[in-house]
């Protein structure tokens, strides 16, 4: 088996396991987390991001469609972060070394957020990477992109709520 679809499969396998959550639907204040930040800070959701509108991307430096989405996300989040976006990117339970190297390469500047043993991403109920969630500044889920997405969309439904 490839290493990436193994890899894919033991993430599929832990969102599955015992501590898993469900997804939190449209509609649906997402569960709040405390997680360190690759630049040394740390994020309290939703503590920290009350009346701004948020972006919760789950990714791993190993998935195929991550790496172009996330330099993507960059372009709109420089263009957007002054209106109210924020770009909250939770790594599914990679090294802190991987995950560095890996964003220096893409330039990406928005939050890195670490997730050892992935305990945020299962309680988030993940089943796939990448998945966005779309946050109102009502603190509620108002989209959800399972897999790789396009700029337009993206676009789109950051616009929508900002």
């Amino acid at each position: 088996m490839r290493p990436v679809r193994f890899l894919a499969v033991l993430l599929l396998l832990a969102a599955c396991g015992e501590g898993g959550g469900k997804a939190p639907h449209v509609g649906e204040a997402p569960p709040g987390f405390k997680l360190a930040a690759l630049d040394g800070g740390g994020v309290d959701y939703p503590a920290q991001l009350s009346g701004k509108v948020v972006v919760l991307r789950f990714w791993a430096t190993w998935c195929p469609f991550c790496k172009d989405e996330m330099k993507m996300i960059q372009a709109v989040w420089s263009q957007s972060r002054d209106k109210g976006l924020e770009v909250l990117a939770v790594n599914a339970g990679q090294e802190k070394g991987d995950i560095a190297d890996f964003v220096a390469r893409l330039g990406v500047s928005y939050p890195i957020l670490l997730d050892p043993g992935s305990k945020v991403t299962r309680q988030y109920g993940v089943t796939g990477l990448p998945m966005t969630l779309f946050v109102g500044r009502d603190g509620k889920i108002k989209g959800r992109i399972l897999g790789e997405t396009d700029e337009a969309t993206f676009r789109r439904k950051v616009e929508e709520l900002l």
